[in-house]
């Protein structure tokens, strides 16, 4: 993919064309090729992409406009149907690019697979780094019917690699017996069931270290986020999530980088998943991008 040039297809609301100039990049990584449910994922970049002409540019929670922080949006990365190691090794040089060029990510999924490459990438530029992780799920299998490379997967590559004590999950409802114990063994923080109260414990222990926040829309209860892969009832409303990255924002910890994940469109006749995840994408970008 080119960044000399704009991305041709719908943008998100306020992109600029220019990413020299730009201070973060939004991008898409549409695959879907583990999930062990139901896919759809891969659709879900474009179809928050199209619904965000609805948001309004400014944000009343934090008292900021997009136009404040200049992004450039470079589409969606064209990954391989159905090859995930190739897609995977696209997204980790892409990301790699925008590191090196010393912009924000922010990741627009797919299945939370994609994050692993991300993670790993931002590991490598950053050696202190911390996982904020928001999730339904544990993510911490080491792979699903003997497949490693599976969306319920990632978290654990993750821990693995920079360490389980540096991996910080919210809102998990939903696992294998085992995840949970490993998790406790290994000594990885993880909070079940809500998100906002159990991170404002955690977030002055993280005060100046480089965060990469990663959420997967379920983490909300399927009546605020119907359109995902996976749905998992007992979730925290869109309310306490927004106030979740709003806490986050407004805290000492250096986010470097974020993502959304696992929108599902084809399951949300009415479009309050896209739209959800797009408003969420508007607080990010003005939360996280100083």
């Amino acid at each position: 993919m080119r960044f000399d040039e704009a991305y041709s297809g719908n943008v998100f609301i306020g992109s600029h064309s220019n990413f020299m100039e730009s201070k973060a990049v939004l991008y898409g990584m549409p695959m879907d090729w583990t999930v062990s449910y139901r896919p759809g994922s891969r659709f879900g970049p474009t179809r928050i992409r199209e619904v965000s002409i609805g948001l309004e540019e400014y944000s009343p929670y934090l008292d900021r406009e997009l136009e404040e922080i200049q992004y450039f949006d470079a589409g969606d990365i064209p990954l391989p149907f159905g090859n995930p190691q190739r897609s995977l090794d696209m997204i980790t040089e892409f990301v790699e690019k925008l590191l090196a060029a010393d912009k924000f990510p922010l990741g627009m999924g797919g299945e939370h697979l994609v994050s692993w490459p991300v993670m790993k990438a931002f590991s490598e530029k950053y050696k202190d780094l911390a996982i904020i992780h928001m999730d339904a799920h544990t993510d911490l299998r080491e792979h699903y019917e003997g497949e490693p490379l599976s969306h319920s997967t990632p978290i654990r590559k993750i821990a693995e690699h920079i360490g389980p004590k540096n991996v910080y999950s919210f809102g998990i409802r939903s696992g294998m017996k085992e995840e949970f114990e490993w998790a406790k063994r290994e000594g990885m923080h993880i909070s079940k069931f809500e998100v906002l109260e159990p991170l404002k414990e955690i977030l002055p222990t993280l005060a100046g270290r480089p965060v990469y926040v990663t959420i997967d829309i379920d983490v909300l209860d399927p009546a605020h986020a119907p359109g995902t892969g996976t749905v998992d009832a007992g979730g925290i409303t869109s309310k306490e999530l927004l106030a979740s990255i709003h806490e986050i924002a407004r805290s000492e910890v250096n986010v470097v980088g974020a993502d959304l994940v696992e929108v599902a469109p084809i399951y949300d006749v009415s479009e309050q998943t896209a739209n959800t995840a797009s408003k969420l994408i508007r607080e990010m970008l003005l939360g996280f991008v100083k």
